[in-house]
């Protein structure tokens, strides 16, 4: 026990040598170092991954609910569809149409004339808008469909406005 320090009352010399201890801990322990901004980067990037984590756990779900509805929708009809998942390159020129009874119905228009494809399109009463771009590797000498947008695998409703592209050389 040091000199300088009173024994307090009803402490026996142990106790006293333990308070005298942790005092001369407190007084010589230097100060820990804590760098807000490397805390705050952590806990933003955990708070991203957590937000990215959740938006991709909706998306799984999303997804799943809309194929389940896409199936009790059809009923009994068993139409073939390509998800996402399986769904081709040629598929830039491919629209999905849900018709008015439910159906889902597969209009591919790669290389046809605009003609042909507006036609196709006013059948299921989509409204086409046409753009023409200048391409070598164009399927016919003029006028022939090179994209669509929006394509499968998305759906379109009537009334909706699909965008054409088609090329000449």
């Amino acid at each position: 026990m040091s000199s300088h320090d009173s024994q307090p009352s009803g402490c026996g010399l142990f106790e006293q040598e333990l308070v005298n201890a942790m005092n001369d801990f407190v007084k010589t322990a230097e100060t820990p170092h804590f760098d807000t901004a490397v805390i705050r980067r952590g806990a933003r990037r955990k708070q991203a991954i957590t937000t990215a984590g959740i938006a991709a756990a909706l998306m799984v779900a999303c997804g799943a609910g809309t194929a389940l509805a896409t199936n009790a929708a059809g009923g009994a009809s068993h139409t073939s569809v390509q998800t996402a998942a399986t769904s081709t390159a040629g598929d830039g020129t491919t629209v999905l149409v849900r018709t008015s009874n439910g159906k889902i119905v597969r209009q591919q228009l790669a290389g046809v004339s605009s003609t042909a494809a507006r036609a196709a399109l006013i059948r299921y009463d989509l409204t086409p808008a046409f753009t023409r771009v200048k391409m070598s590797d164009c399927a016919k000498q003029q006028d022939a469909v090179a994209a669509v947008s929006p394509h499968a695998p998305t759906l379109v409703h009537a009334g909706d406005t699909i965008r054409i592209t088609t090329c000449y050389r």
